[in-house]
């Protein structure tokens, strides 16, 4: 039995990036920046873990360790320099993007330290500060969001993998900027390369390059994917988004790849190469112009959990950090095959 409605609010440490549950619905779990909240289906605050002098985004539970991961990123950005300044202590870090790891079932308590109290490891993402440090970021890229567990492209059964997406700059000038970009890893042998943070001695444990990089072409997104979440019962992976500006697209709030039609190998639209490309699942609204596939819905780039069923949990965030603390209302809706619907 679902909850159609939890709400969680008081909370200081930045608005809602991302939600995730466990396989049982025991549990809810929350990133608000800088910050990791557990909850019961109540919304009852069980605990949290904080101290994190970075950008803590999209999060999802991985059923075959029982642990949650989130997208991690440090960068002195407008948004990297304000938690610095608001985090502290003197600490400053090189730009650099992680799989951040927590081990939930040890969150019992208020206010854990990310650092000290043993819940936290993380896994260094090498390949986007590659892509990010050419001029103006290749591909657009401006570092990682979106992230899930879904199973190899063209396959709807068996072994998941760790997805991650990138940020992709909004620049309306740029031609090499309208893909999605998706990393593919096997986390299998990732215990080797994990590592507590030590946010004064950042460390660089990770895999050299990831097992696969896929596009997909959405057009140009205002900052990328901001949630990422693979449903099973569709064998679609969602990608919520802030609209883009291209007047050439349709902008989109939501896409969804069909990761049962397998990878296809094209040329960059705007650049001399060939890359992997996944498919846009034909469900929604189609821009004939473009030929871009996407659904008209205003939740998912703030937290969404697909439950399996055709059933889903989208944020609803609220609050501004100043006068009212930031908070969630977790929302069910059901998906029809083209639409989302409320319970």
């Amino acid at each position: 039995m679902y909850h159609n409605n939890i709400r969680v609010g008081g909370m200081m440490t930045g608005h809602v990036q991302g939600i995730a549950t466990d396989k049982k619905r025991e549990y809810m779990y929350y990133s608000f920046t800088t910050s990791l909240v557990k909850t019961d289906m109540n919304g009852n605050v069980i605990g949290s873990v904080r101290g994190l002098a970075g950008h803590l985004g999209c999060i999802a539970y991985n059923e075959a360790d029982g642990r949650v991961y989130g997208s991690l990123e440090y960068k002195h950005d407008v948004i990297g320099r304000g938690i610095l300044d608001r985090i502290g202590d003197g600490i400053d870090v090189e730009d650099g993007w992680y799989a951040a790891i927590f081990d939930v079932d040890k969150i019992d308590r208020l206010d854990m330290d990310a650092e000290k109290d043993g819940i936290m490891t993380a896994v260094y993402l090498d390949e986007i500060i590659r892509d990010f440090a050419v001029g103006g970021g290749k591909y657009g890229c401006a570092g990682l969001d979106g992230l899930t567990f879904a199973p190899m492209p063209g396959e709807s059964d068996g072994k998941r993998y760790l997805y991650a997406a990138y940020g992709i700059y909004s620049d309306v000038d740029r031609k090499d900027n309208d893909y999605q970009i998706l990393l593919r890893y096997d986390i299998a042998d990732w215990r080797r390369y994990e590592a507590p943070l030590n946010q004064k001695k950042m460390h660089r444990n990770g895999p050299a390059i990831p097992d696969s990089k896929y596009f997909v072409y959405t057009g140009n997104t205002n900052w990328g994917v901001q949630n990422l979440e693979y449903d099973p019962h569709t064998g679609y992976m969602f990608m919520a988004v802030y609209r883009g500006k291209k007047e050439t697209f349709p902008n989109y709030p939501m896409y969804a790849v069909d990761m049962k039609r397998g990878v296809t190998v094209e040329r960059h639209n705007a650049l001399d190469e060939e890359i992997a490309t996944l498919s846009l699942a034909a469900i929604g609204k189609c821009h004939e112009a473009s030929g871009v596939w996407g659904i008209e819905f205003p939740y998912g780039s703030t937290g969404m959990i697909a439950l399996g069923d055709g059933c889903f949990y989208f944020s609803q965030d609220f609050g501004n950090g100043r006068d009212k603390p930031w908070g969630t209302n977790v929302v069910l809706y059901r998906f029809d095959g083209n639409a989302f619907l409320p319970i």
